[in-house]
């Protein structure tokens, strides 16, 4: 696995790859990623609702199962929050991109909280168009829509969005500078580009890789989860850096959403959850059984939960 590299192949591998292999991967990996969500989308919905990312939680907060889905929202207005992104009438976003929508949560919020247009693109049939028919039934249709779509080649003009968000999708990207080069080609003059992703930690000085046990830990999480090869949030921000993006930031989180993977195995273990992993099929249960190695990852500092922002330039 390569560990420190971007633009990687979408599998661990150790052999370097030809073009065409590269692209059959790719094809390989996006068609993992669909079935996944296929599958599983209507199971998480069934338990946790419309929101398919972590919660954000204070330190101090005493956790009860009902607190998570407001967790949730949390996690949305603190990423606002630290993107600086504005309420003012006059600068607020008119128009977001939700890039890797899932069943569009966070497209129908945002669409809510700024009365802006709002476009969600996802690998998954099944969640496309379980988005636009949760948009119709909330009376949103006029301001949020929801399509198939490549998040490395999306279908959308350059400059379009002054708010390109991506929870949770960055993860699933098999080349990361080509993710970041598409998130900045459809912003805006002026946008805002907000990252929300799993990474692993940055290495030290004098590392060139992960340790080997610590390899092992991502490597069997990506086989379940549909994942490429992981990079740091250093390696985010270079990336950025290197397309001349301006005010980047970014921040751990790992210690704020440390209550999400333990409420998701306990909801999992419970009759609803047993009964709805059986119903949705195999990949979900693959996935379920490696949700303990995300706990390990994150309390052996190997995961990290990362937030990037920037701008592009006027």
């Amino acid at each position: 696995m390569a560990t420190t590299a971007v633009g990687v192949s979408a599998t661990p591998m150790t052999e370097k790859l030809t073009a065409a292999d590269d692209d059959q991967q790719q094809q390989k990996l996006k068609k993992g990623i669909a079935e996944f969500y296929d599958e599983s989308s209507g199971m998480w919905e069934n338990i946790w609702g419309e929101h398919m990312h972590h919660g954000y939680y204070n330190s101090d907060d005493v956790v009860e199962l009902s607190d998570h889905r407001s967790a949730q929202i949390r996690m949305i207005e603190q990423a606002l929050t630290f993107a600086y992104v504005s309420d003012d009438p006059e600068k607020k976003p008119k128009t977001i991109v939700d890039v890797g929508c899932g069943i569009g949560g966070s497209s129908r919020y945002l669409a809510r909280k700024y009365g802006a247009e709002c476009h969600g693109i996802t690998l998954s049939p099944v969640q496309a168009e379980r988005a636009n028919a949760l948009a119709a039934a909330q009376g949103l249709a006029d301001k949020v829509s929801f399509q198939v779509a490549d998040a490395l080649n999306q279908p959308f003009p350059d400059g379009k969005f002054d708010l390109v968000w991506s929870m949770e999708s960055g993860e699933h990207m098999p080349d990361k500078l080509k993710f970041v080069s598409e998130l900045t080609r459809v912003a805006a003059p002026g946008a805002t580009i907000i990252i929300v992703t799993w990474c692993h930690r940055d290495l030290n000085p004098g590392e060139k890789s992960l340790r080997p046990e610590e390899e092992k830990i991502l490597n069997k999480i990506c086989s379940s989860f549909y994942l490429p090869a992981w990079c740091s949030t250093a390696d985010y921000v270079k990336l950025l850096e290197s397309l001349s993006l301006q005010d980047i930031k970014s921040a751990d989180w790992s210690g704020n959403v440390a209550p999400f993977w333990p409420a998701v195995i306990k909801t999992a273990l419970s009759w609803k959850g047993i009964t709805s992993l059986l119903r949705s099929g195999w990949k979900s249960i693959r996935g379920a059984m490696v949700m303990p190695l995300m706990i390990e990852g994150f309390k052996k500092d190997v995961i990290k939960f990362s937030i990037i922002t920037c701008k592009k330039p006027e």
